[in-house]
């Protein structure tokens, strides 16, 4: 398995509620819960990330 590069988002609270997503591997995003950092990896194409970025961006704006 490749070597992630992990990282909490900024707007992480700090309880250990989060996701952590690694983008330093070409070609591929992966995400995981914080809470198991040895549990499952969700693997998403780059472009998938960015829509899905994207969609909550726009999310904000419309609640």
């Amino acid at each position: 398995m490749p070597h992630f590069e992990f990282v909490k988002s900024s707007y992480s609270s700090g309880n250990g509620e989060c996701v952590e997503v690694a983008r330093n591997i070409p070609h591929t995003v992966a995400v995981r819960d914080s809470k198991r950092l040895d549990g499952p990896v969700l693997l998403i194409a780059p472009a998938a990330w960015d829509a899905f970025q994207e969609t909550l961006g726009q999310a904000r704006y419309t609640t």
